[in-house]
């Protein structure tokens, strides 16, 4: 159990660092410095709110401390020092009540103070992961996109790789095809396949027709010859002769060799 444990949880390991990217991780690392930092400012914003409803209260305190004073000023003056001896008492109880808010004041004060001191930085710890963070993004979308030029020119990369098969399989087919029509002509003018449509012919054919096709076509330029020469007559003349020279002379060749290939 401990082995497949340890196998799935490197099998998943392996899955979420191909699924990472190092950018979007950074994105969310500074989001929650932003939520941090949200939470410092709003905690000294709550300390100061305390703070400030401290301050008015000893204002408040401090102003019947002060009427309190007065009236026993007043009191004394009339002649009523029962009411001048209440209202001290009264006043006394407000200086304790005083001490004790000017002492909650003095420690609101200085958390306040902490924790300003604190979110500046923080905030200054944030600005400079923001700027590292940026900086680490733009090279590794440069890395990425080297990486990935490289591929594409090295011929490694999976798309190009795939390009690359495809050409390589073309390659092999038309040389596939090539290669047996180059053995299917040759088979055909050996005479090893016989063509049904009769269009091919063996080597012994094919240099019998051309022999023959040059025969008339020297034929023909003596007889154009004759005609520039010697007009009407030596046309009739050439052409009841079956034409002199060596056209003549190759066509006689032509007709005492013929039987010998029809025999063969």
């Amino acid at each position: 159990m401990k082995r497949m444990g340890m196998i799935f949880r490197a099998k998943a390991n392996k899955a979420l660092d191909r699924a990472e990217d190092p950018r979007e991780t950074l994105d969310y690392s500074y989001q929650k410095q932003l939520e941090l930092l949200q939470k410092v400012r709003r905690g000294v914003a709550d300390v100061a709110t305390s703070r400030k409803r401290l301050e008015l209260q000893l204002n408040q305190l401090n102003n019947q401390s002060a009427k309190l004073e007065d009236q026993g000023k007043k009191a004394l003056a009339l002649g009523r020092e029962d009411l001048a001896r209440e209202a001290l008492t009264r006043k006394a109880g407000l200086a304790q009540q005083i001490a004790d808010l000017q002492q909650q004041h003095e420690t609101l004060q200085t958390e306040e103070n902490k924790l300003t001191l604190a979110a500046q930085r923080l905030q200054a710890k944030v600005d400079a992961f923001r700027t590292r963070k940026e900086t680490i993004k733009a090279t590794y979308t440069a890395a990425q996109a080297q990486t990935r030029i490289g591929e594409a020119f090295s011929g490694i990369s999976e798309e190009m790789g795939d390009v690359g098969m495809a050409i390589q399989r073309a390659e092999d087919k038309t040389a596939q095809l090539q290669a047996r029509a180059g053995a299917i002509d040759e088979l055909l003018a050996s005479g090893a396949l016989d063509d049904p449509t009769g269009t091919s012919k063996d080597d012994l054919t094919a240099e019998l027709d051309r022999i023959a096709g040059n025969a008339d076509v020297e034929f023909e330029l003596e007889r154009m010859k004759a005609e520039l020469a010697g007009g009407p007559a030596a046309q009739r003349q050439a052409i009841e002769g079956g034409g002199t020279g060596a056209a003549a002379d190759e066509r006689q060749d032509q007709r005492q060799e013929s039987p010998k290939f029809d025999k063969q």
